[in-house]
């Protein structure tokens, strides 16, 4: 049961296709989950995470992946326990199986996770972070091993739901990020 308002995100891998959403349980649990197009099939979806996250509503908070080649990354938000955080797990294999995910946030985010999967194996993360007088989008880079590299701050924007969700695309060895300037209504 997909998350009726959670975004969705499909790439192009090596060999098909890959697409993450937020799973809906009976019991509201609202973990992602992935199913990969290859071969004229579909297989079976399977969870991404299991980070157990409960919510009798929806967060509009999907995920995102992208992929070149058979590297794929995947990003998202969840908030276990009212414990917000953002992860990211990469694959080395079209998606058929992913390293264990890791924790990009700085502490406090309001997730709108986008994610890119750069030709060297790593990939680049955006969201928002919760700040005293709104919030920032940030950016943090995962290396191939799953090391982070430290955070920046893209912009400082709102954490109003009208400031929308940033976005990033690849354009030969540049990395251009789109975000919603809020400040001025």
């Amino acid at each position: 049961r997909v998350c009726e308002c959670c975004q969705t995100s499909a790439a192009r891998t090596g060999d098909g296709i890959a697409v993450v959403y937020r799973d809906r349980s009976p019991q509201e649990v609202r973990d992602i989950a992935i199913a990969r197009f290859s071969k004229g099939v579909w297989s079976q979806p399977e969870n991404l995470s299991k980070d157990g996250w409960q919510i009798n509503g929806c967060p509009v908070n999907g995920p995102s992946i992208s992929a070149t080649g058979n590297f794929v990354a995947a990003g998202w938000y969840n908030a276990p326990n009212e414990s917000p955080l953002v992860k990211v797990a990469l694959s080395k294999d079209g998606a058929r199986t992913f390293g264990s995910a890791v924790r990009v946030d700085d502490g406090d985010p309001v997730g709108r996770v986008d994610v890119v999967a750069l030709p060297s194996g790593a990939a680049l993360v955006t969201w928002l972070e919760k700040t005293k007088t709104g919030a920032q989008v940030k950016m943090r880079r995962v290396n191939a091993d799953g090391a982070r590299q430290p955070s920046i701050v893209v912009s400082e924007t709102s954490s109003a739901r009208w400031s929308g969700f940033p976005r990033m695309k690849v354009t030969g060895n540049r990395v251009v990020v789109a975000w919603t300037d809020s400040a001025n209504g």
